[in-house]
């Protein structure tokens, strides 16, 4: 029995110490508790609110709105769930204010109001209508308040294979005051499902890729802003509108935002980027930490949901020369869906409304709500990054290891922009490594000094990573890199140092170029014949001895939620294919052929392509990819030819954009 004891004993001890020995995750700082929802309840999560009496109020995509009692499971008593409203049009916002509950449905929002104390709305009242045009892509978000009272809302447009406004106002914010009566606000807006008001009044909404839109980003509105999409100018001459550009004022050049915004000063430029697929794929809500503490270390940033990649950014804002600017850091991954809304709870802790249809996201459900709790341990993070006259200043959570966080070779430093056209999305354009003079660490082991050795570029987008940082305790980051959007440098006199040594200067500027820019191998090319072995996968021009023409012509197309209108074809072993892939869908695609089982393979090794993905089409060079389509826009169309492979099997196609190729899959049966 002793020896039994003993044994048990340790063990526990070698599992503790096993424990004590892991690396720190995520989950081991913020917690995830998810609500239990009860059959026959699809709570496809449009809008939420929490009221006064600890309730949390649940629109839905299927028009009906839930008050959730208990939400917070105290006492290990399950969530209880009272129908309130139903038969809305797609309420993709609520809003609670002065005892109040109102939802934005596509065309009006609406007060709801309980008027026998029965817990279930009895009268309907229209607060405000605008037209609407039919358009799947109509929607509308909002109300949300303001501090002076008003009230927020937003249109989307139209998606008509580029983005149109339709109906009037689409493309707009608009203010709303108590009785009613709208004012329009800023325009250039494409899909704005996030906007909010900070404790100071400032107003941003978010933006996800698309036409005028060369990855996500998060923009200060102000009144008489114009955001970047031109669409909605149709409607600038409209009594009201608080500024007079046109749609044609507004020039498809292909150059970067910040260089067209010199010549149309409506143009008003993001406060940050969030790069397309090194972030996420689809930005939705914003939430600023108003918790006191409760939440973290991390009071007056902001958070951003990701509808797409089901995970939450962190966001650290600063005016520099008067305008935003800022840098945005990985958070908390591993949502059960996509991310639409986040809401304070009473507590501190953070719901997180999720939904994915037609929208399909990682994660494994349709739908959900989920509670994000701080465990009270504080992760070591790069807090905040701050512009510096010749580089930045990165404040971290915790003392660094101030031996470590002093040498150069810990950080590396690249930047890059992107095309302002109205083409869906944008490749990373013009990046460049900048090298590190030299890293300069506080007294108190917070703060370090990257100072660069050439000047930063105004208006870029500059990625930091801190890999060989370490805490005080030995601790790594817990995220390792951030980008920082420089729209203005500030002011200052730069660092007096010395010029690093040469031979060092070299092996930094190299080291900080590999992980991020570095060459693609086999650049893909469009004709047969082509020299290298990455060309050779992708033929666009059917080959000369194919005199008779191909044996099987194959045509797949897309279909909503992230799937091919196909899923199943068969061809011969050895046969001549032509392969047509069309994108008719709202967001960009490939078409990889990829051998038996190894389509998640590649989709993860595309999401490993950081800066170089962009220009390899998402499309990695390994060898378990067999014949690929390039990376194609909204209703585009690309035909490419190989001969089957001679081993009969299950081959597999699928899309390796990044966030795609866990759900977007097919299979090539050769037989």
């Amino acid at each position: 029995m002793k020896k039994t004891l003993l044994f048990i004993s340790s063990l526990l001890i070698a599992g503790a110490t096993l424990a004590q020995n892991r690396p720190m995750t995520e989950n081991d700082y913020y917690r995830l508790v998810t609500l239990p929802v009860p059959e026959g309840v699809s709570l496809e999560v449009g809008g939420m609110a929490v009221l006064p009496d600890g309730r949390l109020g649940v629109s839905t995509r299927r028009g009906e709105v839930w008050l959730i009692s208990n939400p917070y499971m105290q006492g290990s008593r399950q969530p209880q769930y009272k129908r309130f409203a139903y038969g809305l049009h797609e309420p993709l916002g609520l809003n609670y204010r002065n005892g109040v509950i109102m939802a934005t449905q596509r065309g009006e929002v609406t007060r709801l109001l309980d008027t026998d104390g029965n817990g279930e709305a009895d009268e309907y009242q229209s607060v405000v209508k605008w037209p609407l045009s039919g358009n799947y892509h109509e929607y509308s978000y909002g109300p949300v308040n303001l501090p002076d009272g008003d009230m927020l809302l937003t249109l989307n447009l139209d998606w008509i294979g580029f983005g149109a406004s339709l109906a009037k106002w689409r493309g707009w914010m608009l203010k709303m005051n108590e009785k009613g009566e709208i004012k329009p606000w800023a325009t250039g807006l494409r899909s704005p499902a996030g906007f909010g008001a900070l404790r100071n009044g400032a107003i941003f909404y978010t933006e996800n890729q698309g036409d005028w839109v060369g990855s996500g980003r998060m923009t200060h509105l102000e009144e008489g802003d114009f955001a970047g999409n031109p669409a909605g100018l149709r409607w600038s001459s409209e009594p009201g509108s608080p500024l007079k550009l046109k749609p044609e004022d507004v020039p498809s050049t292909g150059k970067p935002m910040h260089e067209v915004a010199k010549t149309i000063p409506n143009l008003k430029l993001p406060a940050v980027w969030f790069p397309h697929t090194l972030m996420g794929i689809s930005t939705s809500d914003i939430v600023e930490d108003t918790t006191a503490a409760r939440f973290g270390p991390f009071d007056g940033q902001l958070f951003v949901g990701d509808q797409g990649h089901s995970k939450i950014m962190r966001v650290f804002l600063e005016k520099v020369a008067g305008k935003y600017q800022g840098a945005c850091f990985p958070f908390r991954e591993g949502f059960m869906s996509g991310i639409l809304r986040m809401r304070w709870g009473l507590d501190g802790s953070m719901f997180v409304g999720q939904t994915s249809r037609g929208w399909s996201a990682t994660g494994k459900a349709s739908y959900g709500v989920q509670r994000l709790v701080w465990t009270g341990k504080t992760p070591f993070e790069m807090k905040a990054v701050r512009s510096m006259p010749d580089g930045f200043e990165v404040e971290f959570t915790l003392p660094v290891d101030k031996t470590a966080a002093a040498n150069p070779d810990a950080y590396s430093l690249n930047s890059f922009t992107y095309k302002y056209h109205k083409t869906y999305g944008s490749p990373i354009e013009d990046a460049k490594a900048v090298p590190i003079r030299g890293v300069v660490v506080s007294a108190d082991g917070l703060k370090a000094r990257i100072v660069a050795d050439t000047a930063l570029r105004q208006g870029y987008i500059h990625e930091i990573k801190a890999e060989g940082v370490k805490s005080a305790d030995g601790l790594p980051l817990l995220h390792t890199f951030a980008y920082y959007t420089l729209n203005n440098i500030a002011p200052g006199e730069p660092m007096a140092m010395a010029p690093r040594p040469k031979h060092n200067h070299d092996m930094m500027a190299m080291a900080s170029t590999k992980p991020a820019v570095a060459p693609a191998k086999g650049k893909p090319a469009g004709k047969a014949g082509a020299a290298s072995p990455q060309a050779a996968k992708r033929i666009t021009a059917q080959p000369a001895d194919w005199t008779s023409g191909p044996d099987q012509v194959i045509t797949i197309g897309t279909k909503p939620g992230l799937k091919f209108d196909t899923e199943r074809v068969e061809v011969k072993a050895g046969s001549r294919v032509k392969w047509v892939f069309n994108n008719n869908d709202d967001m960009l695609h490939n078409c990889v052929i990829v051998k038996p089982g190894t389509a998640v393979n590649v989709g993860n090794a595309a999401l490993k392509l950081a800066l170089n993905g962009p220009k390899m089409q998402y499309v990695p060079a390994v060898g378990e990819v067999l014949y690929h389509t390039n990376l194609l826009e909204p209703e585009r169309a690309e035909a490419i030819y190989f001969v089957a492979p001679t081993e009969p099997g299950d081959y597999q196609f699928v899309c390796t954009f990044p966030g795609h190729a866990g759900l977007m899959q097919g299979i090539l049966r050769v037989r």
